[in-house]
């Protein structure tokens, strides 16, 4: 069974990969022209989809695996709280996506909504990249 669970975790953490390259995409947004806007916008609600997904398959064969060994309560707590956090600010950075894609529909000027897009989506990757070093350095009792 851990084995099982080990490998769904994996298959989330490659679904939570969305996440490592949403800045990039969304630095994109300005290149692009109007109707290249609502399509990249409306592939990018549709991966975070995917992605939040990935999230909750994340939590729960995370929580399998946590009970399986011996870990600090700190430990358990803040990745925790830092998966409420990505959990949290991809389902914020959905509103904006979905302003860009009407705004670009309808011709309207979606510069406000890239910015917030492209700033969310760089806290969201920092909070990534602090979950993935979590997962390889726990914290043991």
């Amino acid at each position: 069974m851990y084995n099982v669970m080990l490998f769904l975790h994996v298959v989330g953490a490659v679904g939570m990969g969305i996440y490592a390259i949403l800045p990039f995409l969304a630095k994109r947004f300005k290149q692009l022209s109007t109707p290249a806007q609502e399509g990249l916008a409306n592939g990018l609600v549709s991966a975070g989809r995917i992605g939040q997904y990935a999230l909750i398959l994340q939590l729960l064969t995370g929580g399998y695996l946590i009970s399986q060994n011996e870990y600090k309560v700190s430990w358990m707590i803040v990745i925790i709280v830092l998966f409420v956090a990505i959990g949290a600010l991809s389902g914020i950075v959905q509103g904006p996506l979905k302003r860009i894609a009407v705004a670009a529909a309808s011709g309207q000027d979606a510069s406000g909504n890239v910015s917030r897009v492209q700033t969310l989506s760089v806290i969201i990757l920092i909070i990534f990249l602090v979950i993935i070093w979590l997962m390889k350095n726990p914290w043991f009792k």
